[in-house]
């Protein structure tokens, strides 16, 4: 890569970012939340942290994978995918090239899904009705196209996008929570009175401030559409500007462990949300 292209790389993988997850806030608001109720706020909160929790020890600890990338695979699968993994890097300052792995586990099990759950439902193996079926793909699936594609398939678009947004919700507070993890596990530098700084993701609070505002219904649809292409093509830039800065070779020091565990956690999307689905949803009614 030409040195001069540097400074553009920096500020698209670091500003272009940032600005790209406040701007995903305009795809959700609180009404849309309050239409699916505690079911989906509850499951999605249950996927979110065992995913978490369970996928940083599973990689760190049984896979000894390196903390920092245990960390984005895990967050990846656990919240909204590409964006989660990119707020999570900016959280995190890690390395570009875990970020375009954690990226990469993605989108393969997140494309798998996409496909294997209309074909399950099709074929009666997901016996679930609409409505759970809506909420199975939207607390388990990795991103928010893929939850588009996959609802569509199985006339639940509705349903599982918005417990699929609410999903990107918990963004906000996971963010906060790796601040600290920065801070206690991987090793972030220390002022000169001896205290390690807390690095905070002020971006997250924009996010939810956006989603405050368009909850408010204060623009028009046109021009909210026109902004989340805006927010897809900035989210592009900051996901190339993070190719640029990796290779084969880095990928190659990484590992098949990435792909390894976002595979485990697949796993564990698939059975355990059908758990939840099928069991759990009912009694929150």
């Amino acid at each position: 890569m030409p040195g001069t292209w540097s400074p553009g790389v920096a500020f698209c993988s670091k500003k272009i970012l940032r600005l790209g997850i406040i701007l995903y806030g305009f795809r959700l608001t609180f009404s849309q939340i309050a239409e699916v109720g505690a079911p989906a706020l509850i499951i999605d909160a249950i996927i979110v942290t065992v995913t978490l929790v369970g996928g940083y020890f599973l990689g760190s600890r049984l896979l000894k994978m390196d903390k920092e990338t245990a960390m984005l695979t895990s967050v990846g699968s656990a919240i909204c995918g590409a964006a989660a993994v990119l707020g999570a890097e900016a959280a995190l300052k890690a390395k570009p090239y875990k970020t375009a792995v954690a990226v990469s586990t993605v989108v393969l099990f997140g494309t798998l899904l996409m496909f294997l759950y209309p074909i399950l439902y099709r074929n009666g193996i997901i016996a679930l009705s609409p409505e759970q079926t809506g909420l199975y793909i939207g607390s388990t699936i990795h991103e928010v196209a893929h939850a588009v594609g996959a609802g569509n398939a199985t006339d639940t678009a509705t349903v599982a996008i918005i417990v699929k947004m609410i999903r990107v919700m918990y963004l906000v507070p996971v963010l906060l929570v790796l601040a600290f993890f920065v801070v206690g596990k991987l090793g972030d530098s220390e002022s000169k009175s001896g205290k390690k700084k807390i690095a905070v993701p002020w971006f997250a609070f924009g996010f939810l401030l956006v989603v405050m505002f368009n909850s408010l219904n204060l623009l028009p649809q046109n021009l909210i559409h026109g902004i989340e292409v805006l927010d897809t093509f900035l989210l592009s830039m900051a996901m190339t500007a993070l190719g640029t800065e990796t290779s084969m070779d880095k990928f190659k020091q990484a590992g098949p462990k990435p792909f390894l565990l976002a595979a485990i956690l697949c796993v564990w999307l698939v059975g355990g949300g059908y758990a939840l689905a099928k069991y759990l949803a009912p009694a929150l009614v």
